[in-house]
């Protein structure tokens, strides 16, 4: 059994199926930010035969790079995608080593694709816990792409919804301490400047795989308004029409923020 190609910056020609989402698609609706949890690649691994789970994360790479360029030919904002939560740290140093090393490789070969599509960079979680040769990689691709201004790729890598949580917490905690604001300063606006990446904004669409419907400690306090989609397909086949689908599901639905139903 061979793996797949690891670069293709050019995409297949779309299926029959992605054509007739297409048809249906709303240039004028579309999400600004999406949000993806892309989930099971050790399912999938197991499924094809693979007694190593690190071949299921090396598939996922094609999948994570084909809607980063369906993203970007759309033209939506931004895309957040889970890549390794800090909970992750718990699976064997075999794994998680393979998974630094496929994110070293990935931020480093895929520079080209990402000035390709004047995608701009960014990381959210705990730098931390990163490994040296991750972190250079990481800096030095953000920094490649400091001025890009077409999409906005932000990877969430060493993530954790309620650890960003706690450390906005205890940032205001600290400046209350100081008598720089007092308590009743501390507004939703006001606690969400402290959080990773403020200027994102919310995800207005998550998308999860795998079939499993839980967002799994995913910026939780930016997902409150999220519109969620579940699909049951295995995160490496994951196509470009697996993202149209979620978006087409986006845009039947009303969204409505606490007011009341339209008439």
């Amino acid at each position: 059994m061979t793996a797949r190609p690891e670069k293709s910056l050019s995409p297949a020609a779309p299926s029959d199926r992605e054509h007739q989402l297409e048809k249906q698609l709303d240039p004028g609706r579309l999400p600004r930010h999406i949000a993806i949890i892309p989930d099971a690649n050790g399912r999938w691994a197991k499924t094809h035969g693979w007694a190593d789970r690190v071949k299921g994360h090396e598939a996922g790479i094609q999948a994570i790079r084909t809607t980063i360029e369906e993203c970007a030919r759309l033209g939506i904002e931004i895309l957040s995608i889970y890549a390794f939560s800090r909970d992750n740290w718990k699976r064997s140093r075999h794994e998680t080593s393979s998974l630094m090393r496929f994110f070293q490789k990935f931020l480093i070969v895929e520079r080209p694709l990402l000035e390709k599509h004047n995608i701009r960079l960014l990381h959210s979680g705990r730098r931390e816990d990163l490994p040296a040769y991750v972190l250079e990689a990481l800096d030095r691709t953000m920094e490649l792409t400091a001025n890009h201004t077409g999409l906005q790729l932000n990877l969430a890598v060493s993530y954790s919804g309620r650890d960003e949580i706690v450390r906005a917490a205890q940032t205001l905690a600290i400046r209350v301490q100081k008598g720089e604001i007092q308590p009743q300063d501390i507004t939703p606006e006001r606690f969400a400047h402290h959080l990773y990446h403020p200027e994102l904004g919310d995800p207005d669409l998550l998308i999860r795989t795998s079939g499993e419907n839980r967002i799994s400690d995913f910026l939780l306090y930016q997902m409150h308004y999220a519109e969620l989609h579940f699909t049951s397909i295995l995160w490496p086949d994951f196509r470009r029409a697996d993202l149209l689908e979620g978006i087409v599901a986006y845009q039947t639905r009303e969204r409505r923020f606490g007011r009341e139903e339209a008439k």
